[in-house]
C-alpha cells in the first residue's frame, strides 16, 4: 500500500535526511520525500499497521531532524 502524507520542513537536505530514517523503520517497504512540494509519499510492507509505523517514521525523523512534521 502506498500512502501520501503532507509535511513540514525546512531545507532539501533534512527532506534528504527525512527520506532516509522513513526508509529504516519496520514496516517501510519505500519513501520519498518532495521539498518542493512538502510531501512523503510512503510504501508499506504487506501485512504494516500503518498508524503504528508512521508513528515510528515520525520519531525516527525527529531523530534526524527534530522541528519536522509529518501530518496523518
Amino acid at each position: 500500500m502506498k500512502k501520501t502524507y503532507k509535511i513540514e520542513v525546512d531545507c532539501a537536505n533534512c527532506a534528504n535526511k527525512m527520506e532516509d530514517a522513513a526508509r529504516q523503520t519496520a514496516g517501510v517497504k519505500d519513501c520519498t520525500v518532495d521539498f518542493m512540494t512538502l510531501k512523503m509519499i510512503v510504501s508499506f510492507e504487506d501485512g504494516a499497521d500503518i498508524k503504528a509505523t508512521m508513528q515510528q517514521v515520525l520519531a525516527n525523523c525527529k531523530k534526524v531532524e527534530d522541528d519536522c512534521e509529518i501530518f496523518f
